[in-house]
């Protein structure tokens, strides 16, 4: 008698594995851009940043007020991302002992070697983080009209979008440029300076948010690169 063959804990026969790609809801990066697979698309601005303690109080209370002014101006949504990392200044302690060797003034020597020496101490003692300040403006896929992609799980990987390319850069440019120009009015009036980030930028965003172990500067490397060495990476960051 033959004996039937039990599934140990219904394990499957063949391992189970996917592309990281499919995951990923992005379709491409093109024009300053994101544009998403179900039609969506993104509008990535950068801030600077402005340091409210060190204001007086009646300049403090005219940026609460702009500020006030700037969210009640608002007739659409956006989405306000503050990214923290960690810092590597293992290069700029190198460019100090660079610049500590080229120094022949003992006194001025003295003084590098002593800010030098708080530096290291200060990172022994504390992490050194960075803040980055984005604000993205979102561009809704059924700002394009109804389509059998919009909804549900995408069929067809070589067809990934809705509608043509040019047929969405050409709404979410519409749609989007004038609430850009808005919140760059606005936050002026803040003393803060919005900075759309181009598509090398926004590839280095991606990039080193899918791989936070990256070092910050080999990620800074991604920045010098030529434009089809950017395009490498990014093909590269969105299939690991």
């Amino acid at each position: 008698m033959k004996i039937p063959k039990i599934p140990v804990f219904n394990l499957p026969d063949s391992p189970l594995y996917d592309l990281a790609q499919k995951r990923v809801p992005v379709a491409e990066i093109t024009k300053d851009l994101v544009l998403y697979k179900d039609g969506g698309a993104a509008l990535i601005l950068e801030s600077t940043s402005l340091n409210f303690g060190l204001l007086s109080e009646r300049e403090q209370e005219a940026v609460v007020a702009a500020y006030a002014a700037l969210i009640n101006s608002l007739s659409f949504s956006v989405q306000i991302l503050v990214r923290t990392q960690k810092k590597d200044v293992s290069q700029y302690l190198s460019k100090l002992e660079e610049k500590y060797n080229k120094i022949e003034n003992p006194k001025l020597k003295k003084l590098m070697q002593g800010y030098r020496a708080f530096i290291a101490d200060t990172i022994k003692k504390k992490n050194v983080l960075g803040k980055r300040f984005f604000i993205i403006i979102p561009f809704s896929p059924l700002e394009l009209g109804l389509s059998k992609n919009i909804f549900g799980r995408l069929k067809a990987d070589d067809k990934p979008l809705p509608y043509s390319k040019d047929y969405i850069i050409k709404k979410v440019e519409t749609a989007l440029y004038p609430k850009r120009d808005h919140l760059i009015r606005q936050t002026g009036r803040l003393g803060l300076k919005l900075h759309q980030l181009t598509n090398e930028e926004i590839i280095k965003l991606f990039f080193d948010t899918y791989n936070p172990d990256t070092e910050s500067i080999k990620v800074d490397k991604i920045q010098e690169t030529e434009s089809g060495e950017t395009k490498e990476i990014q093909n590269e960051a969105t299939a690991n």
